[in-house]
């Protein structure tokens, strides 16, 4: 750090900026597989096979790695509960459920449009 700068002026987030902390998490969430898990976190808790079956073609593998970089980033909490048998539950933090509400906005409005998208994309392709 410089004599002129404060350190209020090293910590601003910047999404656009590279290296960002915001941008990393702005990428994790804006995948594929990690905003649907997100909008299926955000109708409540799930295990990790309801959780496949609700975010219909993802592999389990995906799963995996969407459910870990979410749980990094802190939009999830992973819980093992001890019964028998034993199981793992995935749940929103505040951050996830506010991420969640924000990608369901987006979700209502694109289902909203689909016939327009269809209607777009067959004018496109020239597909009928």
């Amino acid at each position: 750090m410089t004599g002129s700068e404060h350190p209020a002026q090293q910590l601003v987030a910047d999404v656009f900026a590279r290296g960002c902390t915001s941008r990393a998490a702005f990428e994790d969430v804006t995948s594929r597989w990690a905003s649907l898990v997100l909008l299926a976190l955000g109708e409540g808790r799930y295990r990790f096979n309801a959780l496949r079956r609700r975010v219909e073609g993802v592999s389990e593998k995906m799963l995996s790695q969407t459910l870990q970089a979410l749980e990094r980033d802190g939009m999830l909490t992973r819980e093992v509960v001890t019964a028998i048998p034993p199981r793992v539950e995935y749940e929103l933090t505040p951050l996830g459920a506010g991420v969640a509400q924000r990608l369901r906005a987006l979700a209502d409005l694109l289902e909203a449009h689909a016939g327009e998208v269809r209607r777009a994309r067959e004018e496109r392709t020239g597909a009928r």
